[in-house]
């Protein structure tokens, strides 16, 4: 009798779970005046009403909707994620259909960790390949400088300026402009809306090519650009030539940053980091076919240079064209639709991005003159280069965390956007902590990687303090910048930027660099400043973000910008909406 008891009563207890969740699923579909169980009515009050400070503390604060999750079912149901790794929305496993698709709030250590487990896994899925694919990137760079520099000291020095004044200019530039599709196709892709990325990436492509156009002068006359910079006649001559011949390059970019996001925005980044590996080798192979065999100097490293570049943007497309048939319905006329909004949010991401790299190639410029400048460029140089290689794998977290954001709220589940933030950025700091603390561990020893002279390593031992800060910092700063990506805070942060760094940080960098016995460290203390008072700020805004309204506004976007009126969304969109209130 008492097991026949247990029986009853544990099917009775399921069929209360399963009416809850059938009466849920109705309520969805249901006007917002109506679609609040009594479950949903304690978790609004515990989230969605709360100040942002009680938000963040939500992790250890709030139980599960009506005791349906516990810990040991969360693990459960971790363990079948790991096996399906779906990247997308918070899965399906975890949530209750009381938060309309969203995480639960959390309760306790147990549950805290499984959702930090999940999204370490999420993030690291979308972060490792697109960082694989930057190292290959950067690689194509490299090993260009390195045939070349088998040509001749004097081809060196012209492609190396070529590469790192002009073309850098305009892939930062470039970049940044395609930077809008992060915001829009992530928003579109977790809306449901998966047929709006290929207009999106089509609007890219126009809004690319028509800036390249505007950049194409800087090409043709990098000749005298480059002399009005101070540098010698005859390395800027070369130099001139050689950046004429890669303009091709820069077209290709057009194509290859929008192609780029379309595939990130939907977490298809394993394909990114194959043609990047495929690039490289196959780059290596044409320089040395035009090079060592052909004898085409650097007219040979011009065109491997473009055909690795076009290699890359093609393949690409083709891949989209051919296994994306989702989000790519050919052609379309509604790329024409709205585009002046589009620009305006693709200039607000090019200046956010432009004004932090211009803002730290400005401490080579400063530092060139002052005394010595030899010992204080090449210290700070190989600092720079240390910081650069981290800085390759926080641009992989910045993607993901951009990707994860736009997301999910596209999927209207605020929750789970502020879950990703606040992992993301606890992982990151930790990771940049440690790296700091080898950079102390070895400060008077990295420096043999890059130079003999004792005179320069000491010099690089003085400022690896300054390094470590700054390696931290950046632990922070693309994660917070991918976060305003990712949520289409863009014209905002370029205000932010354009305060803290030209503002604060460079003018007391001068000041203490000039007028002080500091120098290079003083110029370097300045900067740290402005890039620790953007970092906080930053900080203080995704602390008091309402994600709620985040996903109304993406909501918005999508009706504004997805060439469609409200009543013609998808059904998904119209539940993105009322999600807004769980």
């Amino acid at each position: 009798m008492v097991a026949e008891n247990k029986n009853k009563n544990m099917m009775q207890e399921s069929l209360i779970l399963e009416t809850r969740r059938a009466e849920s699923k109705v309520n969805i579909g249901k006007s917002k005046g109506n679609e609040e169980s009594k479950a949903e009515e304690s978790s609004s009050s515990s989230s969605a009403g709360s100040p942002p400070s009680e938000k963040l503390r939500s992790l250890s604060a709030s139980p599960f909707i009506d005791g349906v999750a516990s810990s040991d079912s969360f693990a459960r149901d971790s363990h079948h994620f790991f096996e399906t790794a779906d990247l997308h929305p918070a899965p399906s496993t975890l949530i209750t259909d009381d938060q309309g698709g969203d995480y639960p709030p959390a309760t306790g250590f147990g549950d805290a960790k499984y959702i930090c487990l999940l999204e370490s896994s999420k993030l690291w899925a979308i972060a490792g390949p697109i960082a694989f694919n930057i190292l290959c990137n950067y690689g194509v760079n490299s090993l260009t400088n390195i045939f070349v520099g088998h040509i001749g000291d004097i081809e060196l020095s012209a492609v190396a300026i070529s590469l790192s004044v002009i073309a850098n200019f305009s892939f930062g530039f470039l970049l940044g402009m395609g930077s809008a599709l992060e915001t829009l196709c992530g928003q579109a892709f977790g809306a449901g809306q998966v047929d709006l990325l290929g207009v999106y990436m089509q609007r890219s492509w126009i809004i690319l090519f028509v800036a390249c156009l505007f950049l194409l002068p800087l090409y043709v006359f990098a000749t005298p650009v480059l002399k009005l910079l101070g540098q010698r006649s005859d390395i800027a001559e070369l130099a001139g030539k050689f950046t004429i011949q890669v303009i091709p390059q820069m077209f290709s970019l057009a194509i290859n940053f929008p192609t780029q996001k379309f595939l990130q925005a939907q977490s298809k980044v394993g394909v990114l980091a194959w043609i990047g590996l495929v690039a490289l080798i196959t780059h290596i192979g044409i320089l040395y076919l035009f090079i060592n065999v052909f004898k085409w100097g650097l007219a040979g490293a011009a065109i491997a240079y473009d055909i690795s570049a076009w290699g890359i943007a093609l393949a690409q497309v083709v891949y989209v064209v051919g296994w994306c048939k989702d989000g790519w319905r050919g052609l379309s006329w509604l790329a024409f639709k709205d585009i002046w909004a589009f620009v305006r949010l693709s200039i607000a991401s090019a200046v956010m991005l432009c004004l932090e790299i211009w803002y730290f190639m400005t401490i080579i410029v400063l530092t060139g003159h002052l005394e010595d400048p030899i010992i204080a460029v090449g210290s700070l140089s190989i600092c720079m280069n240390i910081n650069g290689w981290e800085g390759m794998l926080f641009i992989g977290i910045n993607a993901a965390i951009s990707v994860r954001v736009s997301n999910e709220l596209g999927s209207g589940h605020p929750r789970a956007a502020k879950y990703c933030v606040i992992v993301t950025c606890v992982e990151s700091l930790l990771i940049g902590i440690l790296c700091a603390l080898i950079i102390l561990a070895t400060k008077n020893q990295f420096a043999v990687i890059f130079t003999a002279s004792k005179e320069m390593r000491k010099a690089v031992a003085k400022l690896a303090y300054l390094l470590g800060i700054t390696m931290i910092l950046n632990s922070i700063q693309p994660v917070i910048s991918g976060v305003a990506v990712g949520g289409g805070w863009q014209a905002l942060v370029a205000y932010i930027n354009l305060f803290c760094y030209y503002v604060v940080g460079l003018p007391l960098g001068f000041l203490l660099g000039y007028k002080t016995k500091l120098h290079v460290k003083g110029i370097w203390i300045g900067m740290i400043i402005g890039t620790c008072l953007q970092t906080l700020v930053l900080i203080y805004i995704v602390y008091k973000t309402n994600w709620n309204k985040e996903v109304e506004q993406a909501s918005e976007r999508m009706r504004k910008w997805g060439g469609q009126e409200q009543d013609h969304l998808s059904t998904d969109m119209n539940q993105t909406n009322i999600y807004i209130t769980t």
